[in-house]
């Protein structure tokens, strides 16, 4: 049974009737550009097959009633009285704060019954906070009759986390949640929020890998790292990181601190890989990506510090199978997922290899998925198929 239809029965159990709305969001993963969307930078990820689903029917008064399948719980709570309790707390804080988002944009809003579940793991760094959050808005949407804009919606995102959960997390997320596209990878300006989709090749798989480790964004060193980037573009007397090029950087490096100069030599550097990165995709430059993708986790773990032994671990041994053109941690760090660019026709041999090889040199047991890049949020009403009747 898909997760669309286990929350779609399991809201016709719990209310009596058939949900006459059913949203989704999906997970993400990033191929190459870490770090960099705080910095006004560029990345290149992907929506992948991953969804957060929500099944809901409409209120007429401000309440919403949400039953989570993944938690086994509850909650309520009621859109004109909301109060930050749950802030970082729980999965309804982030529900809570999509409609306090709304209401600060100046919307007025009916609430709304609901049953949600999904199948993007949680803390593996495949951004299923941003799921949730976009899940929420089109759930917000939908019984609300607000108009879908992608880039709007992203930002909203962005201030839920920021304001609301207290993560100081970039714009990436919630833009390719919101505006990812089937076949390709989006290669964002988080300055200006220009998107360019970047066809993947067939031949290729996008393969990521749960080490099983975890990490807590807001007491990782997440904001720490935030501060440190905003302290060296300062000293380069620029609005952010992304204004200073390789060039100039290797000419003032020596003036900065050891930690600011391996900090923005992370920045700096990755904004070229992932521009490159990109060329290479359209250039069919397999290779050259791969070999991109190996030096931006070097960069991470070197440069940038955000790495662990497990995810180090995972990025060698699936580094070293013939059919892995390149491997990088992805997400914040400090735990969660690899990913990597294989041949496709070898994908399942790959996660098996190393997969075996990670568990006997960690004791983990970690998981290995083959991701399909993805659409972005979508909504559905009764009657309508999977993606169909978007509102």
């Amino acid at each position: 049974m898909t997760m669309r239809e286990r929350v779609r029965d399991a809201f016709a159990d719990r209310f009596g009737e058939a949900p006459p709305t059913l949203v989704r969001a999906p997970g993400r993963v990033n191929l190459i550009g870490e770090h960099t969307d705080y910095n006004d930078g560029f990345v290149l990820p992907i929506a992948i097959d991953r969804d957060i689903w929500i099944a809901l029917r409409a209120r007429l008064d401000g309440r919403v009633q949400v039953y989570s399948l993944d938690y086994g719980a509850s909650a309520e709570f009621d859109t004109g009285a909301l109060v930050r309790h749950h802030a970082g707390e729980g999965w309804v804080s982030y529900l809570e704060g999509v409609a306090w988002a709304l209401q600060q944009d100046g919307r007025a809003l009916r609430g709304w019954d609901g049953v949600i579940g999904g199948d993007v793991p949680r803390g593996a760094g495949l951004s299923s906070s941003a799921a949730l959050e976009l899940a929420a808005q089109r759930a917000f949407g939908a019984v609300n009759e607000l108009d879908w804009r992608p880039a709007a919606a992203a930002r909203l995102g962005q201030k839920v986390e920021n304001q609301w959960i207290g993560v100081n997390s970039g714009i990436m997320d919630q833009t390719v949640v919101a505006a990812g596209r089937a076949g390709h990878a989006l290669l964002i300006d988080c300055r200006s929020l220009e998107i360019e989709y970047v066809p993947l090749p067939e031949t290729t798989a996008v393969v990521v890998l749960d080490t099983a480790t975890r990490r807590g964004l807001v007491d990782s060193a997440y904001n720490e790292r935030r501060r440190q980037c905003e302290q060296a573009a300062a000293f380069f007397g620029v609005r952010a990181l992304r204004d200073v090029d390789v060039g100039v950087f290797d000419a003032r490096a020596s003036e900065l601190d050891p930690v600011s100069r391996r900090r923005a030599r992370h920045v700096v550097t990755e904004n070229a890989r992932t521009l490159e990165a990109a060329a290479a995709l359209r250039a069919g430059r397999v290779d050259r990506f791969g070999e991109l993708m190996n030096a931006s986790h070097a960069s991470l773990r070197d440069d940038f510090q955000v790495t662990n032994e497990a995810l180090d671990v995972m990025v060698e041994l699936a580094q070293a199978r013939p059919e892995c053109f390149g491997a990088r941690m992805t997400g914040a760090g400090f735990g969660g997922c690899a990913v990597a660019l294989v041949e496709a026709a070898r994908a399942e041999d790959f996660i098996r290899h190393v997969a075996g090889a990670y568990r006997e040199a960690t004791g983990f047991a970690p998981q290995g998925y083959v991701c399909r890049a993805a659409e972005g949020a979508t909504a559905e009403t009764a009657g309508q198929g999977h993606g169909q009747g978007q509102v």
